[in-house]
């Protein structure tokens, strides 16, 4: 008998299946084209042949004609379009698609000006290692071609010069075959690891061109062929007897797929090692953080928030965000032997910073970390005595005082019991041991760039993708980020994507308030001004009512934690009926003791 497919499998099957429900939305009258007939119905062609589903956008005049080809030559499927009320929502949502695809979706900006709107979102997806392909659209390149005014302010000459420093490849094609080669080769660079956004940019009057010529049918596959990237056997041998001849090791598991092969084998690989893992909220979850070995995700790798450091003499990294940051314990050259498994440094440019320091390395495998550690553990083998069962990590059942996050994450457990949930955001002040993660999809990490206003976009592209997948989108918001991204709400309804969001809203900019408060201690001066230019106050912004205005039902403002259970039980159930729910939930102004400690140690 077959077995079921898993959740990962079904989630990542909707990179080739649209969902009915969205299907069935804004059907347009049959137009009759059958043969394309201008070159954006060439770009149109294209898009199809990748088997994309979904095409996220914000409409605008420069690529009026792609937008016809979508509508009137495809009949809006594959893909179909999502309407976004922001640009940036677009590309969010393409970003959120792809942290639980592994694929790339469409989404289309408007000349310049909807490029500077999508640049933040641009800039996550890039720094969140995510593969996004943005089609945008100048005015006529052909200046007599331009129409007075608003086609000349909406064409640059180097359009993509906005960008390139965080984006794989960009492109301007000038006919209608380079635009589909554009795309192939845009979308295979996008889905090659490590992923990344990429942007196309078609000339308006090349969309508009009419077309006597069909282009020669292509198969696809041939021009985009998978690229596995191994480590050479010799360095394989060479980690696994570095790493067997080890005292004690320490796994940074770090960028990693949802797949659950690859989940499993890193469990294998800590358990034959004996090693214990740590792991970073900023990225999805990447071991099971109920596992024996499970160490944290601590904002820095100290003595008192990792037991056992005194022993370790090898690190392992699995493409760890921040190498050089974890190793700053072990001082300036680094007293234990590191092992660094990754492809990153291929992508790092002299613009962003966002590579990090430069991390000491004693062996260096350039190479998928899902491809290598299976290898790892061929040579390793399975471990012979048993793994050794550290200190429990310090847990308490005592009520935290005040009203605060973690009395979030205590009623959702209460509410939620085993059910399958995948969160697609969590607040920066989230301690990663108030929620398990069990399985790769638990959670899909942080949005990468740290550009506020990114969690709603990104949670409805994760919910869309979710669909189907028999699991729970929580998106748990901070308020300043659900402000700047709230309008995404609006599409998640209107398309019928069914997503709780949970705000936690302290009516404040905080993090901002602790270093406007180490400010004033460095330089002796009021703490107690540290509020002025962060509070949202006076009057405060119903957040409840911001979601019911995009269409979503909303609760709250909760302002009791005796509240809370009862709103997301009414919260979800809502869910389950197809519907977005907005949780409004009046958390006060501040960190617990232990995590301002680890935002100070850790350089916030």
């Amino acid at each position: 008998m077959t077995p079921p497919p898993s959740a990962t499998a079904r989630a990542a099957r909707a990179e080739t299946k649209a969902d009915p429900a969205v299907a069935r939305l804004e059907r347009p009258t049959p137009a009759g084209a059958n043969a394309p007939g201008f070159g954006s119905d060439v770009i149109a062609d294209a898009l199809r042949l990748l088997d994309i589903p979904y095409i996220a956008l914000t409409p605008g005049a420069s690529y009026r004609g792609l937008h016809d080809s979508i509508v009137n030559y495809l009949g809006n499927t594959k893909p179909q379009m999502l309407l976004c009320l922001h640009e940036e929502a677009a590309v969010a949502i393409a970003q959120g698609y792809a942290k639980v695809t592994g694929k790339a979706m469409v989404t289309a900006v408007h000349s310049n000006v909807g490029l500077m709107h999508a640049s933040m979102a641009i800039f996550n997806a890039w720094c969140d290692r995510m593969p996004v392909v943005v089609l945008g659209a100048t005015g006529p390149v052909d200046a007599v071609k331009r129409r007075p005014w608003i086609d000349w302010i909406h064409t640059a000459r180097d359009q993509g010069a906005l960008i390139r420093e965080y984006t794989k490849w960009d492109d301007q094609p000038a006919s209608p075959g380079a635009a589909r080669e554009a795309i192939l080769r845009g979308t295979w660079i996008a889905n090659t690891v490590p992923h990344g956004p990429v942007y196309i940019n078609f000339d308006a009057e090349l969309q508009e061109m009419k077309v006597s010529d069909p282009l020669p049918p292509i198969d696809p596959a041939r021009y985009m062929p998978p690229v596995a990237t191994a480590a050479p056997a010799e360095l394989v041998r060479q980690a696994a007897a570095l790493l067997k001849d080890a005292r004690q090791v320490l796994i940074l598991a770090g960028r990693a797929s949802r797949s659950e092969e690859a989940w499993a084998a890193r469990v294998n690989l800590a358990e034959a090692l004996n090693a214990r893992v740590v792991t970073d909220l900023k990225i999805g979850a990447s071991f099971p953080t109920d596992h024996p070995l499970y160490a944290g995700s601590p904002r820095a790798i100290t003595p008192d928030a990792i037991g056992g450091l005194e022993n370790v003499d090898v690190v392992l990294s699995l493409d760890w965000v921040d190498l050089a940051g974890a190793l700053r314990h072990w001082g300036s050259t680094p007293s234990v032997k590191v092992v660094q498994i990754s492809l990153d440094h291929r992508i790092h440019n002299g613009w962003s910073m966002d590579h990090q320091g430069l991390p000491a390395v004693d062996l260096l495998l350039s190479a998928d970390p899902d491809l290598v550690v299976p290898e790892l553990m061929k040579e390793i083998g399975k471990s012979t005595k048993p793994y050794a069962v550290p200190a429990p990590r310090k847990t308490t059942d005592k009520e935290p005082s005040g009203f605060t996050n973690e009395h979030i994450a205590r009623a959702l457990r209460k509410v939620l019991g085993d059910r399958p949930v995948t969160y697609t955001h969590l607040p920066l002040s989230w301690d990663d041991g108030w929620v398990t993660f069990k399985h790769p999809l638990d959670y899909i990490g942080s949005d990468g760039g740290g550009g506020v206003g990114g969690g709603p976009g990104i949670s409805v592209g994760a919910a869309l993708a979710l669909k189907g997948s028999g699991r729970l989108p929580i998106a748990i918001c901070g308020d300043g980020d659900f402000l700047m991204g709230v309008t995404a709400v609006w599409t998640a309804v209107h398309y019928k994507i069914p997503l709780l969001f949970v705000l936690a809203n302290n009516r404040s900019f905080y993090n901002d308030e602790l270093h406007q408060e180490r400010m004033a201690r460095m330089r002796n001066r009021p703490v107690e001004n540290k509020w002025i230019g962060q509070r949202m106050s006076e009057p405060e912004v119903d957040l409840a009512a911001m979601g019911r205005a995009q269409g979503a039902q909303g609760f709250g403002p909760i302002t009791k934690p005796a509240d809370l259970a009862a709103a997301l039980q009414k919260a979800i159930a809502e869910v389950d009926a197809g519907k977005v729910a907005v949780v409004d939930v009046r958390v006060e102004p501040g960190y617990t003791a232990i995590m301002t400690a680890a935002m100070t140690r850790a350089g916030n």
